[in-house]
């Protein structure tokens, strides 16, 4: 499951193999013990080195469930009128369908996926940054993608992220997608971070920023509460989808 999915959770296994939570932590820490994977709260991911990239289709199929629910939850937060920043990612791309009927948005991204939704959508003004474009990605990186961030002044960037955590902050799988995230935030009036429950505790290869730079984390039900009680206190509203939401 671990290498199909990416992530599992505690309640997860324990529905599907009809077994308690004392007997999956059990074995989630001998698995992790033997190397084999990351215990996480609420569940375990594979443990991949910290620069590899699950490939963009894997990511795309792991917890749709929770993705859809906190891009419904964001959208919310995208008031018709405003200008925002999408960055790349599965769970912005989910947030980016819940724009398409929205009026009189300005929408910069450095994704093409993005792009291709909101492309039609009538009344949203779409910018795309332009760069080198990173295969199966689909992400637009390099010197021309942050030009065009520096030129604009957005209320609100909607981030994604590879990885949160409480003491390296905000990480990311690719150097030059990192660099982007970058510029993306540093002219943003509001900083807002879509993760899933699997993210966070994570730390990935190259980092993107301190959490102190963060206004709002959009994350779900599973995120466990301490984790969540640690992050307000550091003065970051968190905002958790139901699955009612998706």
């Amino acid at each position: 499951m671990l290498e199909s999915q990416r992530s599992v959770s505690v309640t997860g296994l324990c529905e599907l193999l009809d077994v308690s939570e004392m007997t999956i932590r059990r074995d989630l820490r001998t698995l992790s013990e033997d190397g084999l994977i990351e215990r996480v709260h609420g569940g375990a991911t594979v443990r991949y080195p910290r620069s590899y990239e699950p490939p963009y289709v894997t990511r795309t199929s792991a917890n749709m469930q929770l993705k859809r629910a906190i891009a419904c939850k964001a959208a919310r937060l995208a008031p018709d009128g405003c200008s925002i920043a999408i960055d790349v990612g599965t769970t912005v791309e989910e947030l980016s369908r819940q724009l398409v009927s929205r009026s009189g948005l300005t929408v910069v991204t450095n994704s093409l996926r993005v792009a291709t939704i909101l492309a039609e959508a009538p009344d949203i003004r779409l910018i795309v940054s332009g760069g080198i474009v990173r295969q199966q990605e689909w992400s637009l990186v390099g010197h021309v993608a942050l030009r065009t961030f520096r030129d604009f002044r957005v209320d609100k960037a909607f981030m994604g992220v590879g990885g949160f955590d409480l003491t390296h902050g905000l990480t990311e799988f690719n150097l030059e997608d990192a660099l982007t995230k970058q510029t993306m935030m540093e002219f943003a009036e509001q900083i807002i971070v879509l993760a899933d429950s699997t993210k966070l505790g994570n730390t990935c290869f190259a980092s993107v920023a301190a959490l102190k730079q963060v206004d709002v984390l959009v994350t779900d039900w599973q995120a466990p509460q301490d984790y969540i009680d640690a992050l307000e206190a550091m003065g970051i509203e968190v905002i958790v989808a139901d699955p009612s939401d998706g």
